[in-house]
């Protein structure tokens, strides 16, 4: 599927709220990342790549999360900081991973990024939760790239 064809079917404002809400409870911090055009590598290491150009490692408790998506391969990685991902290893982002394959393959590309989203948030809210001077640190959006 073409990343065109993908966007104008994905509900931008739904996965906003979702990105908002999962970050509600926590200081934790979660973006989606669509890759436009064809993928030339293997999705985690395009996704590594992409989380440390958009500095999300740079976030005061190393807890942000990015999902990656490359719509024309089919293909997803979530990417954890050092500190959320000692928390709950290469495992809980395979599952994640999983899910979404199954959400993409009955073409309910939405809801999958919002269900990814809202487990992420659960996980960051246990173990990172928000606290009084909690600022958001990274947008909260849907990067098209």
């Amino acid at each position: 599927m073409r990343s065109r064809e993908f966007l104008s079917k994905l509900e931008h404002d739904r996965i906003v709220d979702a990105i908002r809400e999962g970050e509600s409870k926590t200081s934790g911090e979660i973006r989606v990342y669509v890759q436009r055009g064809k993928l030339k590598a293997d999705p985690l290491v395009v996704a590594q790549k992409k989380f440390q150009r958009l500095q999300m490692h740079k976030t005061a408790e190393r807890n942000a999360v990015l999902i990656f998506v490359a719509p024309r391969e089919h293909k997803f990685a979530v990417v954890g900081d050092r500190a959320i991902h000692e928390k709950c290893g290469d495992e809980f982002w395979q599952r994640i991973v999983e899910g979404m394959r199954t959400h993409f393959q009955n073409e309910k590309f939405s809801h999958a990024l919002i269900e990814a989203i809202s487990e992420i948030g659960k996980l960051l809210a246990a173990h990172f939760p928000k606290t009084l001077g909690n600022a958001n640190e990274l947008p909260d959006d849907v990067i098209e790239g």
